[in-house]
Formats: C-alpha cells, structure tokens, sequence
C-alpha cells in the first residue's frame, strides 16, 4: 500500500497546506484500488493533481468538522458537473460516523440529496469492520466532542504479507485508539494540540502523546499530522520522537510505503 499526503493542517487549511485528507492506494488484481481518508477544507484541489477524483474507490471519514469533511460537498459538485458528468460513473461508498450524510447537505446549503448523488453513503459503527477491494477496514470510537472514528486499514504488501495502516482521526489519549493501533506498520496519529503544555481533555492529541500511543501500541512507524498552521512541526516532531524515535511529519506531497 502506498500513502499520499494530500492535506494535512489541523483545524483550518494554512497558507501552503490544505486540511486533513489521505489518499492511500493498493495494486491488487490488475488495477490500482484507491482510497481516501478524509476530504477536509481546500483539499478537493490538490486531490485532482494527483489523481482523477472519478477513480476512487472509497471514501472514509473520521468525524464531521469542516477540516476533515467540508470538501465532500465540493467533490460532488466536481463529480456531478465536471469531465466525470454523463459517463454513468457509479456511486462512490462513503463511510464514516453517523451524519456525515447531513454534514454534506449543510455545507451545500440544501435540504435535498443532490450532494449525496455520487456517493454510497453507509454510516460505521465502532467495532464494525468492512471490506473494499484489497482493503479491510475496521472503525474504532475516537475521543473527540463529536462522534468520530478511528479506522485500521489492512491491505496488500510488496512482501506479501498483509500490511497495516491506523489512522488516528482526531482524538485525544485513549485505550481503544491504542488497541486499534497494535502493530501497526504505519501509524498516521493526528496532533492537534502540536507541542502546547495545556491540553483540554476529550480533545486532540500533543505530539507526545501521539508518539505514546505508537509506543504503546508497539506500531514500526509513526507519521505525526493534523498540526494548527500557527504550531510549531518540528518542536511537536521532537515531542513525538521523544516517545517513538521512529516517527516523521506528515507534508503535502509526501509517499510512504507500508
């Protein structure tokens, strides 16, 4: 599997980032499945210059703020009114907690589906798992103020033996975020509270605990992300490698093999 860093700004998109969205790949039975985690504020943009948005095959969303969700709506416009309109392109499954179905009608201002056309929408439960192509996919609750949903991803390996992407979404330290994560190969772990000393329960991860729950849960490598454009990286990377000197920041552009 192969991971694509398309945003990965915390909170708000920032001056040379957009918000949260993944984009991770497998090749598996004659063609390249794709499938993307999240689709925050500003990241419909960068997506098309990466790939074609009609050629996902899934969508996974892990709560419905704005920095992780916002730009489904206008990935439907694309997909309704772009080059992908008229070519009978079937609905694309979109997953994730309860009411992102309603997020999409709320940020498209409408009280219709229209914005729900192009997509197969399903809602996850915690502990429910799925499977997609090459990919399986099983949610686990996060701790954030809305329900959100932490997923762990197995797919296809250049060695042939399964490999494991979990990604965080947002969420502050928790025992089931840790077990979801157990042997990793890649952790992408969100750090939404970057390297500050206070930290508001229920909330977000610093960037030490982000590298707490890769230590904990024994993952080979941690990508730190979901960093506030106003934070300190690298004073949140150093925070993270304190716990798991294996670990990297996530930045717009960036590949990793798992």
């Amino acid at each position: 599997m192969r991971l694509t860093i398309i945003g990965c700004a915390g909170s708000v998109a920032g001056p040379d980032q957009p918000a949260s969205s993944y984009l991770l790949e497998a090749d598996f039975a004659g063609r390249t499945w794709r499938l993307l985690l999240d689709l925050g504020a500003g990241a419909v943009g960068p997506l098309q210059a990466i790939v074609d948005p009609a050629t996902i095959d899934g969508i996974l969303v892990s709560h419905g703020h704005p920095d992780h969700c916002a730009d489904l709506a206008s990935l439907s416009v694309l997909l309704r009114y772009g080059p992908a309109q008229g070519t009978d392109l079937a609905p694309i499954p979109l997953w994730g907690p309860e009411g992102i179905d309603e997020r999409i009608r709320q940020v498209e201002g409408s009280s219709d589906d229209a914005g729900l056309a192009p997509f197969a929408w399903s809602a996850l439960a915690p502990g429910e798992s799925r499977s997609l192509g090459p990919f399986t996919v099983t949610a686990a609750r996060a701790w954030h103020p809305v329900p959100a949903l932490a997923y762990r991803i197995e797919g296809p390996s250049e060695s042939g033996v399964p490999a494991t992407l979990v990604f965080t979404g947002d969420t502050d330290l928790s025992d089931e975020v840790v077990a979801v994560a157990a042997g990793a190969d890649l952790l992408l772990a969100e750090a939404g509270w970057a390297d500050r000393a206070e930290n508001p329960r229920g909330i977000h991860l610093t960037g030490a605990q982000a590298g707490e729950v890769a230590s904990r849960a024994g993952v080979r490598h941690l990508v730190v992300t979901h960093i506030p454009p106003w934070a300190s990286v690298w004073g949140t990377l150093e925070q993270a490698r304190a716990e798991h000197a294996d670990a990297t920041l996530a930045r717009p552009g960036r590949v990793f093999e798992v």
